[in-house]
């Protein structure tokens, strides 16, 4: 005979968060959970110790435990390591979803801007030793029980993408899709460094962030960046009118690569 004792609505928005397959199934069971849970998702800094406090339950408390061990790592100094930096990553693919974890676990605030509004890319990626390793560190197997069984040591972009997606909702990182980056808004007075998004008016166009990660896929210049490619383009020329040569291969790609940086802050 079937148990009369009424489900918990909280384990039952848990359980349905871990197994949904799609993006948007993902993010509306999450929102379900946070609202049974009474938990502030805009509360970054607090959000997953009162997740982990409120949501009493077996299933969400093995997944705590693996996240908690990473979380202890020295290199994250108990997740204050940047506790004073606001990111913003652009792409919502394995490479911006981990990124945005390991920006979490360092105690950042990370928001995530995705284009798409689905993960539709089955591709499949062979894994490396070591990244089985990590991904397993954060549970990936709690999210999805096939995950490298027995010699199986590869995966579809979009099941590494949802894995990677759940961990991050769970950490307190904001992702948003369907939203298109158009640029960025340098800083003017006490107002730091902002995007320009479609829709116009969506959250994330407020967002006020000191480091800016490209994580899109694709060749993208900030302003500050084109400036100085520009710069160094005029000076190659400079040199080469004045009997200095070419520049070697090496430094023509350098021109037009871009380094990871934190954008300089309103007085720099």
């Amino acid at each position: 005979m079937a148990s009369q004792d009424p489900v918990n609505p909280s384990h039952a928005a848990f359980d349905r968060f871990v197994q949904a397959q799609d993006c948007k199934d993902v993010q509306r069971h999450f929102h379900e959970l946070c609202q049974q849970l009474d938990v502030n998702r805009k509360d970054f800094r607090s959000f997953y110790g009162k997740l982990k406090e409120r949501l009493n339950y077996w299933r969400a408390k093995a997944l705590w435990t693996k996240l908690d061990k990473r979380a202890s790592h020295s290199d994250y100094q108990q997740r204050k390591a940047c506790a004073r930096n606001k990111c913003l990553i652009l792409g919502a693919g394995p490479c911006g979803l981990r990124a945005a974890i390991e920006l979490s676990l360092l105690g950042a605030q990370v928001v995530v801007i995705e284009k798409r509004e689905t993960f539709a890319r089955n591709n499949v990626l062979h894994l490396w030793p070591f990244t089985i390793c990590d991904l397993r560190g954060l549970g990936a197997k709690k999210f999805y029980g096939k995950f490298c069984t027995g010699s199986l040591d590869h995966i579809s972009i979009r099941q590494l993408q949802l894995i990677l997606l759940k961990v991050s909702l769970l950490l307190g990182v904001e992702v948003h899709t369907g939203v298109e980056f158009q640029g960025l808004r340098e800083p003017s007075g006490d107002k730091a460094w902002t995007a320009k998004v479609l829709p116009e008016t969506h959250p994330a166009s407020t967002f006020q962030f000191d480091v800016f990660i490209s994580a899109g896929g694709g060749r993208l210049q900030t302003q500050r960046a084109e400036r100085q490619a520009r710069h160094r383009h005029h000076g190659q020329l400079r040199q080469q009118q004045h009997g200095g040569g070419s520049p070697s291969g090496r430094d023509q790609r350098r021109g037009t690569h871009l380094q990871p940086e934190v954008l300089p802050g309103p007085a720099d």
